[in-house]
């Protein structure tokens, strides 16, 4: 199980806390921590629903795997469309937020040859090894918690000191001057994208030596994720009321932050803890979209053989990795903030009809409403958990609902080519 929390984790990139803080910030008005406790809520609660059905449903495919067995295949078909977009972009942000310390630390470096050299190094070792890329994703992982540990005792004995809001005990981290519930629920979209990473457990749920350690993996991830998230929020909130330290650096202040706490010589090993956490964050996030992929091609949703194939040599599905290089290229051109909401767009409409799909299978399906638990589990937590989801949804940004309902028409085009104007469904999940 250590293994899956490592890699959940490791997926979600901890440090990334750093990288949203000033987009954050400046959309809650001073209010981090807040948008991170109400995500952590929503996530919690949809972590549950994974939790249940990969006990039911253990494959490989993650929320197209029991949309589509829970509910319908072609319903399925397009949640892992939409959910395939944020693993796609996953990847590229990872060579996005490398190419923005790059820019911050060694202005003269193009970051055009920033974003080739980390890609062509990340794909090429997922490539050769996935289960290498497990191992060195937990060495880089502990690396990364460690130094943000000692950010946290620092930045806290500066507020102790009278830097910030001069003390480390305040209210003002969770609710500033211009504070609104709307902004925290903006917020919270934003820090969704933090998260992102607990599902990709599930993504290896055929290997997993005992099945059944899935759903605790899946809550401990999101657990210790939000915890790690919180308490770096909660005081870098406190250190830096506002964004003005940052100047003009407030779309990834991360190296501003370790420049401010501890001069230059912390801001190097901040800016080299998230380095390897964002490499650390890569690799597992490479591999999990890789399998997706093969998941979806094995099964007939995606077509072409390449989808397919395994590398005898390596047990590697080279052509797909090779596809999610190419996608992380496109890094030179985008935002973070933009990418981020893209994401957050295909994750949050996975999330919802998860949760809505244990209330499919339980629910309806199996009928197991008899007692006041099941009603709880099976009825009101994944209702709540779905009306939440869909609440965050709606407060994502236009730009990122333009992309997604562009990327979603795609899918649909193609559901509706290949399944003859619906009227035959998706082929059945392969046992």
């Amino acid at each position: 199980m250590i293994a899956l929390v490592g890699l959940g984790l490791g997926y979600m990139t901890p440090t990334v806390v750093f990288d949203t803080f000033g987009i954050v910030s400046d959309t809650t008005g001073g209010a981090v921590p807040s948008a991170y406790v109400l995500a952590l809520v929503v996530m919690a609660l949809t972590a549950t629903s994974y939790g249940k059905l990969v006990s039911v449903f253990p494959s490989a495919g993650s929320a197209y795997t029991y949309v589509r067995e829970a509910m319908h295949p072609n319903l399925g078909f397009m949640v892992g469309w939409s959910s395939l977009l944020d693993y796609l972009l996953l990847p590229m942000v990872n060579a996005l937020i490398v190419k923005l310390y790059v820019e911050q630390v060694f202005p003269t470096v193009p970051s055009w040859l920033v974003v080739v050299v980390y890609t062509v190094c990340t794909t090429t070792l997922v490539a050769i090894t996935m289960r290498g890329t497990s191992r060195v994703n937990l060495v880089l992982l502990a690396a990364a918690i460690t130094v943000m540990a000692v950010f946290v005792v620092i930045a806290s004995y500066q507020l102790l000191q009278g830097e910030g809001a001069g003390t480390l005990v305040s209210t003002r981290a969770f609710a500033g001057p211009e504070t609104t519930l709307p902004l925290v629920l903006t917020g919270a979209t934003v820090v969704c994208f933090s998260f992102i990473g607990f599902d990709a457990v599930t993504m290896y749920a055929e290997e997993a030596k005992t099945p059944r350690t899935l759903p605790r993996a899946i809550m401990l991830t999101v657990l210790l994720g939000g915890g790690i998230f919180l308490v770096a929020a909660y005081v870098t909130q406190l250190r830096f009321p506002t964004n003005a330290p940052f100047g003009e650096f407030t779309d990834d202040p991360l190296p501003q932050i370790g420049h401010l706490v501890g001069g230059p010589l912390f801001q190097a090993l901040l800016v080299g803890a998230a380095f390897v956490a964002t490499v650390a964050s890569g690799l597992a996030s490479h591999a999990s979209v890789a399998r997706m992929l093969l998941v979806m091609g094995r099964n007939g949703a995606l077509p072409g053989r390449g989808l397919r194939w395994i590398n005898p040599r390596t047990h590697t599905p080279v052509v797909n990795i090779i596809i999610v290089g190419a996608v992380c290229l496109l890094a030179v051109d985008f935002s973070l903030e933009l990418i981020s909401a893209c994401i957050n767009f295909g994750a949050l409409v996975a999330f919802t009809f998860v949760n809505a799909s244990v209330i499919a299978h339980f629910a309806v399906r199996r009928r197991e409403l008899r007692t006041a638990g099941e009603w709880v589990r099976n009825a009101i937590v994944p209702g709540v958990a779905t009306l939440m989801t869909v609440l965050l949804w709606t407060q994502l940004h236009s730009d990122a609902l333009i992309a997604g309902g562009v990327w979603a028409a795609i899918g649909l085009t193609y559901l509706l080519v290949y399944t003859r104007g619906l009227r035959r469904p998706m082929a059945s999940l392969e046992e």
